[in-house]
C-alpha cells in the first residue's frame, strides 16, 4: 500500500498514519504473565501485586501493569456481598482463556451481568464484550436475574455481529443452564467459565463495570426506571464510540473500525 492510500485511510478513520503501524507487542508476553497471575490467585486469592511479584520472580511495576491491563484484582471480602442465584448449575465448563488468546474481532467474547441499585429496588444489566476491540457488542436490562436476561444479550451480539469461538463467563448458574448452553451450541460457540471463587478471571468485564457505573453517577439522580434505562444505553454508547480505552489508546467502535480498513486493504 502507497504512503498516499495510508494517509487516506488514517484521514477516514480519525487517527494519524503512524497509528496504522502501531501493534501490541507485549500482548502474547502480556496474556502469558495474565494466566500465571490467575494461577497463583488461584492458591492465593487475597496476594496484592507486590507478593504476586514475589513468588513470579518478576518486577512488581510490570505485575501492576498486566493486572490493570486485564482487570485482575486480589480477592477481598469487603462488607455483605450482593447474592445472585444460587441455584443448581446444570453444567460444567474449563477455563478456556487459560489456553486461547485474542487474535481478531468476534473471536473470544466474555459475558457478565450486574445489579444497579435504584430507589429500593434492584435493576440488572447483561452484557457481551468482545475481547479484541473491547466493545461491549450486545446487552440487555431486566428488572430481574433469570435465563432471559443473559439469553437477550447473547441475542444482542449476535445480531449484528458473528457468533464468537469462544464465549467466557463465571460460574454463575444462569451461564450453566441448559438453556443458554443449547443455544451456544446452536451458534457454534465454545463456552468458557472462571473457576469457582475466582472473579478475577473474569476480570474484563469486572473492570467495565466498575468504570461504567462511574460514568452512569448515581441512578437515584432519574425520576423514573425509563429514564435511567435510557442513560444506561447512553453510558455504553458513550464508552463504545467516545471514550479512549487505555489500553487501545482510542475509543472501541475506532479500533474496531482501524482493524477492518487495514485488513480490507491487505485482502
Amino acid at each position: 500500500m502507497s504512503r498516499e492510500n495510508k494517509s487516506q485511510m488514517a484521514k477516514n478513520i480519525g487517527v494519524s498514519r503512524q497509528l496504522l503501524y502501531y501493534h501490541h507487542k507485549q500482548q502474547i508476553k502480556d496474556w502469558t504473565l495474565k494466566t500465571n497471575i490467575e494461577k497463583v490467585l488461584h492458591d492465593h486469592p487475597s496476594y496484592g501485586h507486590k507478593r504476586l511479584a514475589i513468588c513470579l520472580n518478576i518486577n512488581k511495576k510490570r505485575v501492576l501493569r498486566v493486572m490493570k491491563l486485564y482487570g485482575l484484582k486480589p480477592y477481598r471480602k469487603r462488607g455483605k456481598k450482593f447474592k445472585y442465584n444460587k441455584a443448581k448449575r446444570e453444567l460444567e465448563f474449563p477455563n478456556l482463556l487459560l489456553s486461547n488468546i485474542p487474535q481478531y474481532p468476534n473471536h473470544i467474547w466474555a459475558s457478565d451481568f450486574t445489579h444497579i441499585a435504584f430507589k429500593g429496588k434492584w435493576l440488572y444489566l447483561a452484557t457481551i464484550l468482545d475481547l479484541y476491540t473491547r466493545k461491549i457488542i450486545g446487552f440487555s436490562v431486566l428488572t430481574n436475574h433469570s435465563n432471559e436476561l443473559i439469553i437477550n444479550a447473547l441475542l444482542s451480539a449476535t445480531y449484528h455481529n458473528p457468533p464468537a469461538k469462544i464465549l467466557h463467563s463465571d460460574h454463575g448458574s444462569e451461564y450453566a443452564s441448559q438453556d443458554y448452553s443449547n443455544i451456544c451450541l446452536n451458534l457454534g460457540i465454545k463456552q468458557s467459565m472462571s473457576q469457582p471463587g475466582c472473579p478475577w478471571e473474569n476480570g474484563y468485564q469486572e473492570s467495565f463495570y466498575s468504570q461504567f457505573k462511574i460514568d452512569l453517577g448515581d441512578p437515584d439522580r432519574f425520576n423514573t426506571l425509563g429514564e435511567l434505562v435510557y442513560n444506561i444505553y447512553i453510558t455504553i454508547y458513550r464508552y463504545n464510540h467516545l471514550r479512549i480505552h487505555s489500553k487501545l489508546k482510542m475509543p472501541p467502535v475506532l479500533y474496531s473500525r482501524r482493524y477492518y480498513l487495514l485488513h480490507r486493504q491487505c485482502v
